[in-house]
């Protein structure tokens, strides 16, 4: 099994090494990186201040067809999907590709002071998060699995930051299937 995180239009190497470091030693899976620049003018709502993940994913997905195994895409753009408000990322469940915004996870979007440790630890839960869905997992109702649905930042640093014991079995048993 193999994990691709792609940076959308930024670049942050340090980010990006710690996550990946974390991530293996969570998952024990290959993690690659990548970085990839693409106009999302169309994706756009001018109106919310946003862009549309799924026409993101979307378009996403015509440019990564050639990627092997799971894409998640990190952006730095607010994201939204029109039943809601906002989201801290989207996934295909039981598919290849998750999308992860990092705006609603800076604390400075708060305006709470700079604090690149919470940062570091929303973006890993959201990350798991998304992947969790791309595994066939939903919404657990433990708190302390990162499974667990966040509506607002509180409930993101709320949560826990692994999975749950009867996730974390059925991420295990469909890892082992895919070797």
């Amino acid at each position: 099994m193999k994990l691709n995180l792609i940076t959308v239009n930024f670049s942050n190497d340090a980010l990006l090494e710690k996550l990946t470091g974390s991530l293996k030693k969570i998952l024990n899976i290959s993690i690659n990186t990548h970085q990839l620049k693409l106009d999302f003018s169309d994706s756009y709502s001018s109106e919310r201040g946003q862009y549309y993940s799924t026409e993101i994913l979307l378009k996403c997905k015509k440019n990564l067809s050639v990627l092997e195994g799971y894409k998640i895409l990190l952006v730095e753009m607010d994201i939204y999907v029109p039943a809601l408000t906002y989201i801290f990322g989207e996934a295909e469940l039981n598919g290849e590709f998750a999308i992860v915004s990092l705006a609603r996870l800076k604390p400075e979007f708060y305006m709470n002071p700079t604090d690149s440790e919470v940062f570091f630890k929303r973006i890993l839960k959201e990350v798991l998060h998304e992947f969790g869905h791309n595994l066939g997992l939903y919404h657990c109702i433990d708190w302390d699995c990162v499974m667990h649905s966040s509506n607002n930042i509180d409930e993101v640093d709320l949560k826990g930051s692994d999975y749950c014991r009867n996730c974390r079995q059925i991420i295990n048993r469909d890892i082992v299937k895919v070797f």
